[in-house]
C-alpha cells in the first residue's frame, strides 16, 4: 500500500462506518424493483400506489382498459405475500356480494358466516362506478372503518388492507358516478396512461414470445407484518408546523380559486400530509419537506375538486387548474 492509499484508508477509518440505509426506504426500493419487472413504463404510477400503501390509504385508478391495472395489484400482493381478491362491479352486484352474509347450515343447525372478498389484504374493485350506490357505499364503509358488520357482528379486516378501485374514463353509459363525499374517501386518484413506445414494444414482445411478465414470478421480499411496521414508521415521520400550514393553504386555495365550484375539504389537507410523510420515507428522510407536499398535490386533490362550467368549457382540465393554484401558493423555506 503506498502513502496515498494509507492516508486515504486512515481518513475513511476516522469517519467511522458508512451510514446505514433506512430500512423502510430499502424495503420500498426492493418492492419497486420487483413491480417494475412486470409493470413497464409506469414508474410514477408505481410510486404513487406505493405511497398510498405506506400511508395506509386507498387509491382510485383511472385508465383505459388493457393497461395492466390488475397486473399491478397482483404483483404488489405477491411482493409481501399478501392475499388478493378481485370484484368485478356490475349493476346487479349486491352489498352482501362484497361484504359477506350469514347462511343457515342445515347440517349443524346453525348460522354460518360466509365472508366476502373484502376479507383480504389487497382488494381490486374493478369498474366501481358500474355498481349501484348501495353497493358502492358498502365498500366505502369498509374502507373507512376497516371492519365489516354482518348481522350485527363486527369482523376486523386483516392488516395491511388497501382497496384499489378502477374507473374507465371513456365509458359512462350504464354507470353510477361516485358522489363527491365518497370520492373523498380515496387518498389518491392515480391516472394510468399509455406507456411510451419503447416500453409498450417491450411488453408486447415479452408477452407474445412466452417470456411472461407473470406477476406470480415476482419475488416476495417481506411479510404483511413488515408492511404494517413500515406504515407505523411513516405515520411517525416529523412534519413541522410550516409544512402543515402549507398543505392547509393549498387546500384553502382550491376553495377560493376562480373557476372552481367545489374545493378540497380538511381531509384533503390531511391527505397531503399523510402522502408527504410516505414520500419522505421513500426518499430516505424522517421529515416532510414542502416539495413532498407539492409532489402529492395532483393525485391527492384531483378527485376532490370540481371545475365550474365556465372553466370546463374553456378546455382546461382539473390538473391544469390545480397546477395554477399550487403555483400561486407560496412554499415555506424550511
Amino acid at each position: 500500500m503506498n502513502e496515498y492509499e494509507e492516508t486515504k484508508s486512515e481518513s475513511y477509518d476516522s469517519l467511522g462506518p458508512p451510514p446505514q440505509e433506512d430500512p423502510v426506504k430499502a424495503l420500498i426500493s426492493k418492492i419497486r424493483q420487483e413491480l417494475q419487472r412486470v409493470f413497464f413504463g409506469q414508474n410514477a404510477v408505481v410510486d404513487q400506489v406505493l405511497a398510498t400503501f405506506l400511508a395506509g390509504g386507498h387509491v382510485l385508478l383511472e385508465g383505459k382498459p388493457g393497461l395492466g391495472k390488475t397486473h399491478l395489484v397482483v404483483a404488489l400482493a405477491n411482493t409481501f405475500g399478501g392475499d388478493f381478491r378481485r370484484i368485478q362491479f356490475t349493476p346487479d352486484l349486491m352489498p352482501s356480494d362484497v361484504t359477506g352474509f350469514t347462511l343457515y347450515d342445515m347440517g349443524s343447525q346453525t348460522f354460518q358466516v360466509r365472508k366476502g372478498p373484502v376479507f383480504t389484504n389487497l382488494l381490486l374493485a374493478d369498474e366501481i362506478n358500474r355498481a349501484p350506490a348501495k353497493t358502492q357505499a358498502a365498500l366505502l364503509e369498509v374502507m373507512q372503518e376497516q371492519q365489516v358488520t354482518i348481522d350485527g357482528t363486527s369482523h376486523e379486516l386483516s392488516s395491511p388492507f388497501m382497496t384499489l378501485a378502477t374507473q374507465n374514463p371513456i365509458e359512462q353509459e350504464g354507470t353510477y358516478p361516485l358522489p363527491e363525499a365518497q370520492l373523498d374517501r380515496f387518498l389518491m386518484k392515480v391516472i394510468i396512461d399509455y406507456p411510451e413506445n419503447a416500453d409498450e414494444t417491450t411488453v408486447v414482445h415479452q408477452v407474445t414470445s412466452g417470456n411472461g411478465l407473470d406477476p406470480s414470478e415476482v419475488e416476495t421480499v417481506c411479510d404483511p407484518e413488515t408492511i404494517v411496521e413500515a406504515q407505523r414508521r411513516v405515520s411517525a415521520v416529523r412534519c413541522v408546523e410550516e409544512v402543515v400550514q402549507y398543505a392547509v393553504n393549498i387546500a384553502r386555495a382550491t376553495r377560493a380559486a376562480q373557476g372552481i365550484s367545489l374545493g378540497a375539504g380538511t381531509r384533503g389537507a390531511i391527505s397531503l400530509i399523510k402522502v408527504g410523510k410516505a414520500i419522505a420515507v421513500m426518499s430516505g428522510r424522517d421529515f416532510v419537506t414542502p416539495d413532498d407536499v407539492k409532489y402529492a398535490a395532483l393525485p391527492v386533490l384531483r378527485h376532490r375538486i370540481q371545475l365550474a362550467p365556465e372553466l370546463a368549457i374553456s378546455g382546461q382540465n382539473v390538473d391544469d387548474a390545480l397546477n395554477t393554484i399550487i403555483a400561486g401558493v407560496e412554499a415555506p423555506r424550511v
